[in-house]
């Protein structure tokens, strides 16, 4: 976005998607990414991990998913809600999203999750309230109904003024032409009143 020259306009909205809503409990631990990696994608997996480390890397993010152990991730996009009606949605996805991926933290223990509302700015004890009730369930369930009209089936996807979804995991220049592109069109629109 800081290469976009009319960036002014853009506005980012994260919205909620589980990939897996299936809850994941019980004594036995799931698999990690890597080891469901390795079985999806068989012998590919090993240079598959490797590139999305590499990707990772370039960016300046230590991806481990070696210790990403796939959980059920709804309470963490209810403290998305509450962290982005606190003016803080990017410091809570930054943090969550380098505790599951680089520290391999259970995303979905409340502890876990209270503790990092606070390292990301959100009062504990509306995190607490949060994860004691059911706060922003109905927003997230919003979400992934409209991500499912938008043919959204994957994380992460970028949907730009309504159009089509596009994987995220695209490099910086596709992106920003992306965003330029819909900038362009959206002056070429004539407004009515």
């Amino acid at each position: 976005m800081a290469r976009v020259a009319d960036r002014g306009r853009l506005e980012i909205v994260w919205r909620s998607y589980e990939l897996d809503p299936a809850p994941k409990e019980g004594p036995a631990p799931t698999p990690t990414a890597a080891e469901m990696m390795a079985q999806w994608w068989g012998g590919e997996a090993p240079a598959r991990i490797a590139r999305i480390r590499e990707l990772g890397a370039a960016e300046g993010l230590e991806l481990n998913m070696h210790l990403s152990r796939p959980v059920n991730t709804f309470d963490a996009h209810r403290l998305c809600h509450l962290a982005a009606d606190r003016g803080r949605a990017e410091q809570m996805l930054e943090r969550l999203l380098r505790a599951y991926h680089t520290e391999g933290l259970n995303v979905a223990d409340p502890r876990i999750l209270e503790r990092l509302g606070a390292e990301a700015g959100v009062d504990a004890a509306e995190v607490r309230a949060l994860l004691a009730g059911d706060a922003y369930a109905e927003s997230v369930r919003a979400d992934e109904r409209r991500a499912a009209e938008q043919g959204v089936t994957a994380v992460p996807s970028v949907v730009i003024d309504g159009r089509a979804p596009v994987p995220g995991v695209q490099p910086p220049a596709v992106l920003q032409r992306l965003l330029e592109d819909a900038l362009a069109e959206s002056r070429a629109v004539p407004r009515h009143a």
